[in-house]
């Protein structure tokens, strides 16, 4: 099974839209809050929808325990590989 990556975030984070400057995404955003980002509980509700599609793992019960995507990708790569 493959992991997440940040690239596979970053991906999933544009096609949501809603972000006045999609630049915010570029770089290394790994420690930067989704709140930061311009995500707001809403749209981290449908990011979980889109992770849980993706990767076939439900995390919308807890995605808002993870402030930033590094917290994010480390709990679902760790849900992917049955460390969690």
């Amino acid at each position: 099974m493959r992991e997440c990556t940040l690239d596979d975030l970053r991906r999933i984070l544009l096609d949501l839209g809603g972000l006045d400057d999609p630049a915010v995404l570029r770089g290394d955003i790994m420690d930067t809050g989704f709140i930061e980002l311009g995500y707001d509980s809403l749209a981290l509700l449908h990011l979980a929808v889109r992770i849980e599609t993706e990767f076939g793992v439900e995390v919308s019960d807890v995605i808002s325990e993870f402030p930033t995507p590094r917290a994010a990708i480390g709990y679902l790569n760790r849900r992917l590989t049955g460390v969690a």
